[in-house]
């Protein structure tokens, strides 16, 4: 299994579990929409003995605005 670092946007910072580590676009819930975060380069350490294999997803778009409420 492969990680996923997010980076940029509303989920900046976060790390998630890839089912498929050749995934190339990540669509995930937020708010009452969606964000999406798009690969950027090639997986890391996928060596038997450097850790975890990661990829680095950037952010690109939501599909609604992203606005935190004061509730």
């Amino acid at each position: 299994m492969a990680i996923a670092r997010l980076s940029g946007g509303p989920l900046d910072g976060q790390l998630l579990p890839l089912d498929d580590s050749n995934q190339d676009e990540l669509i995930l819930p937020y708010t009452e929409g969606q964000v999406i975060y798009r690969r950027a380069g090639a997986l890391e350490n996928t060596g038997s003995t450097d850790g975890a294999t990661t990829a680095e997803f950037h952010f690109v778009e939501d599909t609604e605005p992203i606005n935190p409420s004061d509730d």
